[in-house]
């Protein structure tokens, strides 16, 4: 497993995360699911060197590029957590439910994990109540129910 900080992808693999960022099966469950442009995603990128609490991974297995992990707000107790898959693969979002955990707990050393997911985003709800994520509370965001999520060390 390999986790490929954004801020060192080629044009090659920042043109492939936002091909997957972009695919309305992915989008559809992002807060901000409109189309990004290359050079929104560009900019986004370059962002990412200034900044510390946050961190977006591309996952490789086996030499294949699988999906993305990130991080963001960070702090020495809890970071939130996004992650989503390579849209022509099937059966990889525990991998990287495994890293993305890995990395929070032993890279970032934080305590608490957090997860915001849209109630109705059964596959993803699913995956993280496998993993132990519990439910710590429900809101509205945009006439759609969000359920917060958290994982302890």
């Amino acid at each position: 497993m390999r986790l490929l900080d954004f801020t060192t992808l080629d044009t090659n693999q920042l043109t492939l995360v936002l091909s997957w960022r972009n695919h309305p099966k992915i989008r559809e469950w992002m807060l901000h699911p409109n189309e990004i442009s290359m050079e929104e995603h560009l900019h986004f990128v370059e962002s990412l060197k200034r900044r510390e609490d946050r961190r977006y991974f591309l996952v490789q297995r086996e030499g294949k590029n699988i999906g993305v992990i990130d991080f963001m707000d960070i702090t020495e107790k809890s970071a939130e957590l996004g992650l989503y898959a390579n849209p022509k693969m099937k059966g990889v979002g525990e991998t990287l439910m495994r890293a993305l955990i890995n990395y929070a707990f032993v890279t970032l050393k934080v305590k608490t994990l957090i997860a915001t997911v849209f109630a109705d985003n059964e596959r993803a709800k699913h995956l993280y109540e496998k993993f132990d994520f519990v439910e710590t509370n429900r809101t509205a965001y945009e006439k759609r129910e969000m359920i917060r999520m958290e994982l302890q060390q």
